[in-house]
This record gives C-alpha cells, sequence and structure tokens, in this order.
C-alpha cells in the first residue's frame, strides 16, 4: 500500500480498502452528525458489515476503471476521505467528492487531497472536465470548489430528498486545459 505526504502536519492520503471497514465505520461514527450534516455516507455506514460493503463498492469500481476513494490520515487517525465518486474514462468525465470528521475541519486537509487527485486524474488519466456537486447549504465544501479553481456552473433547485427536506445542489468544475494552468501559475 502506498501513502502520499499531504504536507509537514503528518496527514497522508492512502487508498482506502474493505479491509479497512472497522477503522473506517469507526471513523464514520466519530463525526456521525457532523458529517451527516451534508452527506448521506453515515445514513449508509450504519454498521461495520455496511462499511465493509461501501468500501467493497469503491474496490469494485476501482477494479471497473468506474471510481475511486482515497483515506485521509492525520498522525495515524483516519479522519476524512475523498473519492472519484464516478469516472468515465471513455468522456473524460468524473466527480470528486469528500467528507471529514470535525477534529479534522479547517486544516485545508481536503483542498489538499483533492488537488492530488485530480492532479492524477487529469495528467494520468486523461480526465478532461472534473465535476464537482454540492449541497448549497455546505459552505465549507462550497470552499474547496472555490480554492481549487473551479467554476460554479449553476444551482438545481430542491434536485434531492434528503432525510425528508428538498435541497438545492450546486455544480461546480474544472476543466483540464484550466487546471493545468492553475497548476502551472
Amino acid at each position: 500500500m502506498f501513502a502520499i505526504s499531504l504536507g509537514d502536519d503528518g496527514a497522508e492520503l492512502r487508498p482506502l480498502e474493505p479491509w479497512q471497514a472497522e477503522e473506517f465505520f469507526a471513523h464514520i461514527d466519530r463525526g456521525r452528525e457532523y458529517i451527516g450534516r451534508h452527506v448521506g455516507l453515515p445514513d449508509i455506514v450504519k454498521d461495520v458489515p455496511a462499511a465493509r460493503a461501501f468500501l467493497q463498492s469503491y474496490a469494485d469500481k476501482t477494479a471497473a476503471d468506474k471510481g475511486r476513494i482515497y483515506g485521509i490520515w492525520l498522525e495515524g487517525t483516519l479522519v476524512g476521505g475523498v473519492m472519484f465518486r464516478t469516472m468515465d474514462v471513455a468522456q473524460g468525465t468524473c466527480e470528486a467528492g469528500c467528507w471529514l470528521e470535525p477534529a479534522a475541519a479547517g486544516r485545508g486537509l481536503v483542498t489538499r487531497a483533492v488537488t492530488l487527485i485530480i492532479d492524477w486524474a487529469v495528467e494520468v488519466r486523461g480526465m478532461h472536465r472534473v465535476e464537482w456537486i454540492v449541497a448549497s447549504a455546505n459552505r465549507a465544501s462550497i470552499n474547496v470548489a472555490k480554492r481549487l479553481g473551479m467554476t460554479h456552473e449553476g444551482t438545481q433547485r430542491e434536485l434531492y430528498l434528503y432525510r425528508g427536506e428538498r435541497h438545492d445542489e450546486q455544480i461546480w468544475s474544472v476543466l483540464a486545459p484550466e487546471w493545468r494552468k492553475r497548476r502551472a501559475g
């Protein structure tokens, strides 16, 4: 297994795999309320078997070249993650996403981790468009999109039902030429 440093604070990005289901469940459980404000992950990962099934679904996506999932570890503790929810290699498009427990918020971990995976998607996998889809109320995630230099393309009003309420969803994206120009500058 590999680990990529996310900076001088000891944070690392690593693959998140089914064998880590217990650690993943413990992490989700620590941040259940915080993560669940805008992300449905805590509603899916209700116990260790559900955590294993979720991670297995991403192992299957990885094998099919349709998605990826990585954990963010800080001082040896899993505190969040980033993913490609979808990847369409033939079309050159993918959707990145993230989650983080409250103890790790405000450190720039997600921005640093997503920067790495977008670099990989654009430069290694040849993705042309990386999307970031976020609940309009999720200011922290919108700020990540802004720090990444993404463009807000629009808001889909009351698009999805989450915990009994309709929510707006924003679509942000960055195109490969924009990403390369930003990274070079």
